[in-house]
C-alpha cells in the first residue's frame, strides 16, 4: 500500500503545482492524504460512472486530469458537482486532479498528444509553452486526418482545409482554438486542438492554416496512461487501472 499523499508526491514530481494557471484547482481535492490506497483508478474526468467503477474495483483513490470543481461553495445534491463529491466520499475514495500543470509539464498532456500523432523534433510553442510543435512526413491533409482519427480514437473530426500539405504540426490538447495564431506564427501548417469556435474556423481558412478539432476528450485522454504508468513505476505494489467506462461524451450523426 501507499499513502494518498505519497501518490500525490509522485504525481507532483511529474507535474508540479507551481506550473498551474491561476484559475486552476489541482492536487488532492477530496479525501485524506494520510489514508492508504492499494487500488487506484485513472480517468480523464471523475464522473458518476467512473466513481461507480472505482467503487466496484475497491479503489481508494481516483486520479484525473480535469478537476472535480473549481469554486465549489456547497456540497449537496442540488448540483452535479456536489453529487459527485458526495458519491466519492461516500465510497471512501479520494480524488487527485492534475490539470493545467499537466498540460504544461514535460511528458504531460501535450507531449503525449504529439507522441501519439507521430510528431518528431517536438518543441514547445506559445507564451505559456503549453502547446507542442513538430514534424511529420509530408502528406495530404486527408491522409493526416485518417491518422488523427485513428490514433486518438476520435468518433469524428471537424476541420478546415487551407490547401496546404501537412508537414509542420502544432498540437494543444483541450480548448486551444485561441492559440491558433501562435501555432501559425511558430511555423505550423496544421494545428490539432479541440473546442474550436465558429469564428476560429473562419480565421483558419483566411490565415492559411489547416485546423483540426479532434474533440476535447480525444486530445487529452492520451495522458491518462501517462498518469497510470507514473504511479505504477513509483509504486509497483499498487493495482493501478485505467477507466474502461469513460469515453468521448459527444456522438456524431452521419446521414444514411
Amino acid at each position: 500500500m501507499a499513502k494518498v499523499k505519497e501518490i500525490l508526491a509522485t504525481l507532483e514530481a511529474l507535474a508540479p503545482t507551481r506550473l498551474k494557471m491561476g484559475f486552476d484547482n489541482v492536487g488532492l481535492l477530496v479525501g485524506d492524504g494520510e489514508n492508504e490506497a492499494d487500488r487506484v483508478l485513472c480517468a480523464l474526468d471523475i464522473t458518476l460512472d467512473v466513481i461507480e467503477e472505482g467503487r466496484k474495483m475497491g479503489a481508494q483513490l481516483i486520479v484525473s486530469h480535469h478537476p472535480m470543481f473549481f469554486e465549489l461553495k456547497a456540497v449537496n445534491c442540488s448540483d452535479i458537482a456536489g453529487r459527485r463529491v458526495l458519491a466519492l466520499a461516500g465510497s471512501g475514495m479520494a480524488a487527485i486532479c492534475m490539470h493545467t500543470n499537466l498540460d504544461i509539464a514535460p511528458g504531460g498532456v501535450n507531449d503525449a498528444l504529439a507522441r501519439t500523432l507521430g510528431l518528431e523534433g517536438v518543441a514547445p510553442f506559445g507564451e505559456e509553452s503549453c502547446g507542442r510543435i513538430g514534424d511529420v512526413p509530408e502528406m495530404p491533409l486527408r491522409d493526416f486526418l485518417k491518422i488523427v482519427k485513428g490514433a486518438l480514437g476520435a468518433d469524428g473530426l471537424r476541420f478546415v482545409d487551407s490547401g496546404r500539405a501537412v508537414r509542420r504540426v502544432a498540437v494543444l490538447g483541450g480548448s486551444g482554438g485561441g492559440n491558433m495564431t501562435e501555432a501559425f506564427e511558430a511555423g505550423a501548417d496544421t494545428y490539432v486542438t479541440a473546442d474550436v469556435k465558429h469564428h476560429q474556423f473562419i480565421d483558419a481558412g483566411e490565415l492559411g492554416i489547416n485546423l483540426i478539432d479532434a474533440g476535447h476528450f480525444s486530445t487529452e485522454n492520451v495522458v491518462v496512461p501517462v498518469l497510470a504508468e507514473t504511479i505504477r513505476r513509483a509504486h509497483p505494489e499498487l493495482d493501478v487501472r485505467i477507466s474502461g467506462v469513460h469515453r468521448q461524451p459527444e456522438s456524431f450523426y452521419y446521414a444514411e
